[in-house]
């Protein structure tokens, strides 16, 4: 018979002790706020900073203040399900309301003590041995750089985040207001000034409407067409799914703002509230069949969306031909944009279709050799999507920048990578971010994330990591099964980090509860594990034969008596 091995000695801890831990969050925008809440709830005995950039919490909604910005998620489904809010003036959410939301959240749940605003992650390096990430922060209020350490970093800064110049031959030379949306200056007046918009994703068809009525002239240069949906009421209303009959007793004027005796209806009926919630996020979650290639519903979707359109730009040649899409409905994403089609008929406007050859001082130069003279620059042209951090972060297999450059970026159910251990993200590769309201997205994310910090601090873990297999395997998965969808077809589109062809990296292979449902279970067959002990004894956590809920003076020592327990499914 084997003997014992002789560097093995047992813990002499009850099972279910909690080991010390630190995390270190990055941004605090919806994700690293409901990552506090999950953790206080869900851990012990950890500590727990959030290092956030800007001066104060919010991330997206923090950063964008443009005229007309606005979430095209329905606003009471864009909220945290712990923290409803009745208060919402519009059927969709202001950039502003949503804002002061984050920040009340922040205030009532007492959070500051938690984030380090004006602090700027600059870099994270795994030290093997010690089984610990060294983290660089720079302090931008006082310019000092400091280090830190964490046992797992829980990376939440964002996908929609780090804004980017268009890519234009000596932009710099302009001579004018050159102006990103992502870092709109306060000041800025465009009444009486000629304009250009540049790009038509969904912050630029927000825009031009905003500011078409004031501006002198506006040139709107775009380099392929987009779907524009109607008006979410009137297509749950026509559609008859399950947010038609209650939609019917809601109050909105014209503009879909809530009437004050609707708001104080949400608030003094709270079951009628929770009903309307319901409704309206169940319609959202109908929404996949729309994307599969082929299928009726996407057929029909499309058929009633060319009419929208077509009304929307008074049946004029020219513009139809320009702006409705000929690739399939989904390819780009889908925008809710009231105004914007009806603004590009305006005499004041002009859609420019012509590419962009250089910036000149005085404007742009068209690919015609036509020059268009401009006050002012406005570029609606998103975001760094690629998934590289804007930081190192140096694993196993060296610094993911590198990696997310050279290959198609890989993740493991969006919350983590191969090679990167005790790492984990909010919405990294082929995330849901395009599957309705972040705020739900994230409550889910953040609890799958935690149930694995726990189980390392439960069980003796001092590092995990997704195999390389396992990322091999599900990517193996996402590129056998995105050609069904239309995300993948010809269509430039940041789905496909901008390109026209290419693997579809920042979409999740189904649906919204599809992702829901893969996260209710944590495979930990899909993971390796390095252990605190020195022999690597994965049954060490079973400590000195007691357990922690028999030695709790305040424990109910026969749960599993409870009539809740005894009839619990699996």
């Amino acid at each position: 018979m084997a003997s014992a091995n002789a560097s093995y000695s047992v813990l002499e801890k009850p099972l279910g002790s909690a080991k010390h831990i630190r995390i270190v969050g990055i941004g605090a925008g919806a994700s690293g706020i409901n990552m506090v809440r999950t953790l206080r709830n869900n851990l012990t005995n950890y500590e727990h900073v959030i290092y956030e950039k800007n001066d104060n919490v919010g991330g997206t909604w923090e950063e964008n203040s443009y005229p007309g910005c606005r979430c095209d998620v329905p606003s009471h489904n864009y909220q945290f399900s712990w923290k409803p809010n009745p208060d919402w003036s519009n059927f969709f959410s202001p950039a502003e309301e949503i804002k002061e939301y984050l920040w009340r959240v922040c205030e009532e749940e007492r959070m500051s003590d938690v984030i380090k605003t004006q602090h700027k992650v600059t870099g994270a390096w795994w030290d093997e041995a010690r089984g610990l990430w060294d983290v660089s922060i720079r302090n931008l209020s006082t310019g000092e750089d400091f280090r830190d350490q964490a046992n797992f970093i829980v990376d939440a800064s964002g996908i929609l985040n780090n804004w980017k110049w268009p890519s234009l031959a000596n932009l710099d030379r302009f001579q004018g207001d050159l102006i990103h949306t992502a870092s709109w200056p306060k000041n800025f007046d465009w009444a009486d000034k000629t304009v250009a918009v540049i790009g038509n994703g969904s912050t630029g068809v927000q825009i031009v409407p905003a500011i078409q009525p004031d501006a002198k002239q506006l040139y709107h240069l775009i380099r392929t067409p987009t779907w524009i949906v109607p008006p979410r009421v009137m297509s749950m209303m026509m559609m008859g799914g399950p947010a038609q009959e209650i939609l019917g007793e809601i109050e909105m004027d014209e503009m879909e703002n809530f009437t004050p005796a609707q708001i104080k209806k949400f608030k003094t009926q709270p079951e009628f509230y929770e009903k309307f919630v319901k409704a309206i996020e169940c319609d959202s979650n109908r929404f996949f069949p729309t994307i599969l290639t082929g299928s009726p519903v996407q057929a029909f979707a499309t058929e009633k969306v060319t009419q929208y359109m077509t009304a929307c730009l008074g049946g004029d040649e020219k513009l139809c031909k320009a702006l409705v899409p000929t690739f399939p409905l989904g390819t780009r994403r889908i925008t809710p944009a009231p105004r914007y089609l009806e603004s590009l008929r305006a005499p004041n406007v002009e859609l420019v279709l012509d590419g962009i050859a250089r910036v000149v001082p005085e404007g742009i130069q068209l690919t015609s050799g036509a020059i268009v003279e401009l006050d002012a620059i406005i570029c609606a042209s998103g975001f760094d999507n690629s998934f590289s951090p804007r930081f190192p972060v140096v694993g196993r297999h060296g610094n993911v920048q590198d990696i997310m450059k050279q290959e198609t970026p890989k993740g493991y159910m969006s919350c983590a990578l191969a090679g990167v251990p005790n790492y984990f993200t909010f919405f990294g590769p082929n995330a849901p971010i395009g599957h309705g309201s972040v705020f739900t997205l994230t409550e889910h994310i953040a609890r799958y994330v935690t149930r694995i910090i726990r189980k390392c601090q439960n069980e003796g873990i001092k590092a995990i990591v997704p195999s390389d297999a396992a990322v091999r395997d599900y990517s193996e998965h996402i590129a056998a099964f995105m050609p069904r969808t239309a995300w993948s077809a010809p269509g430039r589109s940041w789905f496909k980090g901008g390109k026209e062809y290419g693997p579809v990296t920042a979409l999740h292979p189904g649906s919204r509860i599809h992702f829901f449902h893969m996260l209710e279970q944590f495979r930990g067959e899909d993971w390796e594990y390095v252990y605190d002990n020195a022999s690597q004894n994965r049954f060490s956590y079973l400590g000195n034969g007691f357990s922690s809920k028999e030695l709790d003076p305040n424990a109910n020592t026969t749960w599993y008596l409870d009539k809740e327990a005894a009839s619990a499914r699996l």
